[in-house]
């Protein structure tokens, strides 16, 4: 079996050729690497038991890890999670495209397993900025997505060196940006809760929504 894992840099030559690369990886059900704002992750159909089991085993995670996912629109929210109140909107539209992650709780009936067998009653949404990855999902829908390092390093900025032959392919789009990790809410009945300040601030938070971020 070769080790060859195919490299397209997305930084050059023709966009739509590299979606559609892209698009029939996630369609065939392999799971890819991409270009976030601050780094690289592993992604592939959110909707792929096999597929999001299959990135998992590349982290080498534990059972019970669950995969963020990634999002086109923040109406794709609507319809992942019974979660997106009114005042989880007003973040949403303040923060989307960005780096705020909300934890909400999905919508019954969604025929996924994000690493917990929906245990959980929990997932993680992100609306990203990375205009390739925005465009991939506007055709292959959401992503479940997980950082190409193991849990507690920094996430690598580029993938000059990187290997590993688990992926289909790896979408280079150069050396990234060092930045902070998204913002991370919770989202409950009884309101929402900063569990990580990244990104956004808490005073930022407390600006568009006084009544859930007050000190």
């Amino acid at each position: 079996m070769s080790n060859f894992v195919e490299r397209v840099d997305i930084t050059f030559g023709n966009q739509a050729d590299h979606l559609a690369r892209g698009l029939k990886s996630i369609r065939d059900g392999y799971v890819i690497v991409v270009p976030l704002e601050h780094g690289y992750v592993y992604a592939c159909d959110a909707f792929s038991h096999f597929a999001v089991r299959a990135m998992h085993v590349l982290r080498g995670n534990a059972l019970g890890v669950v995969a963020q996912v990634i999002i086109p629109t923040a109406k794709t929210a609507q319809g992942l999670s019974r979660s997106m109140r009114e005042d989880v909107q007003v973040l949403t539209n303040a923060f989307w495209p960005g780096l705020l992650s909300i934890n909400v709780k999905p919508q019954v009936g969604l025929a996924w397993d994000l690493g917990d067998a929906q245990r959980l009653d929990l997932i993680s949404l992100r609306m990203p900025q990375e205009g390739f990855v925005l465009e991939l999902m506007q055709k292959s829908g959401p992503l479940a997505i997980a950082s190409i390092t193991s849990n507690g390093l920094p996430t690598l900025l580029d993938v000059e060196r990187f290997e590993n032959p688990g992926v289909d392919v790896i979408f280079d789009g150069g050396h990234l940006p060092a930045g902070p990790r998204s913002t991370v809410i919770n989202v409950s009945d009884d309101g929402m809760e900063l569990v990580r300040e990244g990104a956004i601030s808490r005073e930022s938070l407390q600006k568009v929504s006084p009544d859930n971020f007050r000190k």
